[in-house]
């Protein structure tokens, strides 16, 4: 009679118990009591005066300054790519001069605040009264512009924001474009493109797939950022809320409109961030599960098939 094994007990056997944590339940219960706390003085809190929050909510005046706000970060966002790439691609270069270069500006633009800057720019007239182009050394000038009319509060706040997101983009591209595996640029070369080619073609488009995270939280914080022009009284979002508390001395309310427009802009921008992540992923793992690898891999396997 044969007799069965004996089942020895094994660690892997024994179910795990949960041990309830008194130290998670006594902060989630601090936390749940704080958030009503809060919640309570929103709502109870006369001086918050909620009806004037929803008047002013939809005001022209504050629409106006929404609508110049969407416009600093957008302009100082598209200039500040534009200009990060051209200082990624000279800061990658052969060239020691373009390196240099590159460097300096990346080193001043990072360093000083925006606020200094837009000041500087906007009192530019002070250093050079007059803008002109030709030839140097005492050359015949070919065009001119008087400093005063050529640097407005809105051109200062444009070059000072976008000055400060070049620097910012550049090393965040330089680091996108340095994670691009090599071998996409040899396959490329073996083929025959050139290195322009390549960097536009094939290194470009799989670095900002890299960069898109970071981008997108430059972007949110450069929408912060632009309420920085309210010095140079330049009517976005928030001085535009201040030139209405100032005239009803309703301060807080258009404190609260303010806030709570910039909360939106945030949300929503992270949405987007969110979603363009999401379909740049998508089709990546789409294109590579069905070309079977990125583009340079891809013309390989054309050429083997048409051999």
């Amino acid at each position: 009679m044969s007799q069965e094994p004996l089942h020895r007990p094994s660690i892997h056997d024994v179910k795990p118990i949960a041990v309830p944590k008194v130290g998670h339940w006594i902060g989630g219960v601090v936390l749940a009591i704080l958030a009503v706390v809060f919640l309570q003085v929103l709502v109870t809190n006369k001086n918050m005066q909620w009806s004037v929050v929803a008047e002013y909510m939809f005001s022209p005046a504050i629409l106006s300054g929404l609508g110049m706000t969407l416009l600093l970060t957008f302009l100082a966002m598209v200039l500040g790519l534009a200009i990060g790439v051209v200082l990624a691609i000279m800061r990658l270069s052969a060239s020691r001069v373009f390196q240099v270069v590159s460097w300096g500006w990346i080193w001043f633009f990072r360093g000083v605040p925006p606020l200094v800057q837009m000041i500087f720019w906007y009192n530019l007239a002070l250093l050079l009264p007059e803008i002109s182009i030709g030839i140097p050394f005492g050359g015949p000038k070919l065009l001119s512009w008087n400093t005063n009319q050529l640097i407005t509060p809105f051109s200062a706040a444009i070059m000072g924001l976008a000055f400060t997101e070049s620097a910012y983009a550049a090393e965040m591209i330089r680091a996108g474009i340095q994670a691009v595996n090599a071998g996409q640029t040899e396959a490329a070369a073996t083929l025959g493109m050139k290195r322009g080619q390549t960097l536009r073609r094939i290194v470009l488009p799989q670095a900002l797939r890299i960069v898109i995270p970071p981008i997108g939280n430059d972007t949110i914080s450069m929408l912060k950022f632009t309420s920085l022009v309210s010095v140079l009284a330049l009517p976005d979002l928030l001085y535009s809320a201040q030139m209405v508390y100032a005239r009803t001395y309703q301060t807080v309310p258009l404190l609260l409109v303010a806030t709570i427009w910039y909360l939106v802009l945030t949300t929503v921008l992270t949405v987007v961030e969110h979603a363009v992540e999401h379909r740049l992923k998508s089709e990546h793992h789409a294109g590579a599960k069905k070309a079977g690898g990125f583009f340079p891999f891809r013309l390989f396997a054309r050429q083997r098939e048409a051999i």
